[in-house]
């Protein structure tokens, strides 16, 4: 589940530059990462304010045209990572669908802005905090991100039960980052035990998928190439725990090496 602490991106820049073998770089940016990068932030994160505001605009108005706010937020960071960074994403063949539980690897905030890009309004398992923050925690709640809050236990175990029961029957899919937190571009740590519970009690299919973010995209100087989502095969449900641990453990990390370290954000 999502608990996502706050890092440094150029100490992390730094750390990761000796651990990623898929994506080699020199030791520090061009000139042209840094111009792209800081066109970037301009162009996503001004349209980001700009877009709050009218998706309060539009729930205002009622309905759900604020969803089809959402969804353009996260095209346009798909379009400006595409244009202004020279970052494409292959996700490989896939269709999107409801009803499952999407276990998806995090190694940046990449995949996660992409979900309402790549899912047809997807619930999102994503750490109490966030819901905090003025103006994006309404919108959020609204749209469908599930609150974990792990200092609350069984009690906040039930509430997200219930939230994602509400959702799914709606037909809409729920995603989830089962290791718990963003992780270093390849390594593995331990699933988070309240996987198992969510799967074991919401009786839905999984759906692994990995992804490799990290290496040009969890930096503050960000750098170009093609981000890889693989999407694994499904899990059903019912599985002993261990054996489903297993799979979906294998599946989100079939794109990254095996590298010693401890997860970081």
């Amino acid at each position: 589940m999502v608990n996502q602490p706050v890092s440094d991106p150029v100490t992390d820049s730094v750390k990761d530059s000796a651990q990623q073998t898929d994506h080699p770089r020199e030791a520090g940016p061009r000139p042209g990462e840094i111009v792209r990068s800081l066109a970037f932030y301009a162009a996503f994160y001004g349209a980001t304010v700009v877009l709050l505001f009218v998706a309060v605009g539009a729930m205002a108005l009622g309905g759900d045209r604020y969803k089809g706010v959402v969804r353009i937020w996260s095209t346009w960071h798909r379009a400006c990572a595409r244009v202004l960074l020279g970052i494409t994403a292959d996700t490989g063949p896939f269709a999107a669908q409801g009803g499952v539980l999407y276990a998806i690897k995090h190694e940046s905030f990449f995949e996660a802005i992409e979900l309402p890009h790549l899912f047809p309004e997807p619930a999102i398992f994503a750490k109490e905090q966030l819901l905090r923050i003025p103006i994006w925690g309404a919108i959020g709640t609204r749209y469908g991100l599930i609150a974990v809050d792990r200092a609350r236990g069984a009690s906040a175990l039930r509430a997200m039960l219930a939230e994602a029961r509400r959702w799914t029957a709606d037909g809409r899919p729920l995603v989830i980052f089962p290791e718990g937190t963003r992780v270093r571009h390849g390594t593995q740590p331990a699933l988070q035990a309240g996987f198992a519970g969510l799967y074991k009690m919401l009786g839905l299919p999984v759906i692994p998928v990995a992804v490799d973010s990290g290496p040009l995209y969890h930096h503050l100087w960000k750098r170009s190439g093609t981000i890889r989502y693989r999407f694994g095969e499904v899990i059903p449900p019912g599985l002993p725990r261990y054996e489903m641990e297993a799979r979906v453990h294998t599946a989100i990390n079939a794109l990254n090496a095996i590298h010693a370290g401890s997860p970081s954000a």
